[in-house]
């Protein structure tokens, strides 16, 4: 509650404020989700507004918010609701996306008539939950003149990064990135290799290209004249019109008790 003297100096401070406000016609922008995190309360939040003058004139700080509240000093200022639900919404952002990504994005989706996509989809959940660890080849034209990319994917990783429900969709075409495991051009020649939190590459070695896997150590050999991928690996050719070539590479890990 205010004192008699503490009201009549805000209804005297308001008129002249207000009159102020009209003659310059300046507000304040309001403030976006993401800048609310930047004062720990709505108190906080009004203090950026108050000035100087506005302090010596009203004396306590308590008075001057409430004319910022009031909105004697510019429309564009949010209430105290406002300021708590654009706060909720800024904390709450990143944990939506995160649980976005974490969702099965394949789940309610028809995708048997597109043999990649359907068997994306069957491997979708066993990925996810740490069950199943996929590496996808995938060789294909890129462009109209006939340019090629090819390399390998760790399916876990793009999960973890990318949202999937695009690709499901048929919104996006999975590609190889010059960021995966793997990435040539073969217009360009440009080869790269990347580590991801799963697998290890290792190149240039007598057998071939390499997976390490980080959890059991075992070696994923991806060459096709290869007796067999690995221990714990299966190996598949996929027939598909939707890309040039799609071998995928199946790793249970198996864990010591």
């Amino acid at each position: 509650f205010f004192s008699s003297t503490s009201v009549l100096l805000i209804i005297v401070w308001c008129a002249r404020v207000e009159r102020l406000s009209l003659v310059g016609m300046n507000t304040e922008p309001e403030l976006t989700d993401k800048s609310v995190l930047e004062f720990a309360t709505y108190e906080d939040y009004l203090d950026q507004h108050v000035s100087a003058e506005d302090l010596y004139y009203l004396e306590e700080p308590d008075n001057a918010r409430q004319i910022v509240e009031l909105g004697y000093k510019g429309k564009d200022f949010m209430s105290r609701e406002e300021f708590e639900a654009a706060k909720k919404a800024a904390l709450e952002g990143p944990l939506k996306r995160k649980k976005s990504l974490d969702a099965v994005c394949s789940a309610g989706k028809d995708v048997s008539k597109y043999p990649f996509l359907y068997a994306l989809a069957q491997r979708e959940e066993l990925v996810r939950n740490g069950k199943l660890s996929t590496i996808i080849f995938i060789r294909d034209v890129i462009d109209k003149k006939g340019h090629e990319v090819s390399g390998y994917i760790d399916y876990g990783h793009r999960l973890k990064t990318e949202d999937f429900e695009e690709y499901f969709d048929r919104k996006k075409k999975l590609l190889p990135k010059p960021s995966d495991l793997s990435y040539y051009n073969w217009k360009t020649q440009t080869l790269s290799y990347n580590n991801s939190s799963t697998f290890q590459v290792i190149a240039d070695n007598e057998m071939g290209l390499l997976f390490k896997h980080k959890r059991d150590r075992k070696t994923i050999n991806v060459d096709p004249k290869g007796p067999s991928p690995g221990d714990n690996s299966h190996r598949v050719v996929l027939k598909t019109e939707e890309y040039t070539q799609v071998v995928i590479y199946d790793h249970v890990t198996r864990r010591k008790n």
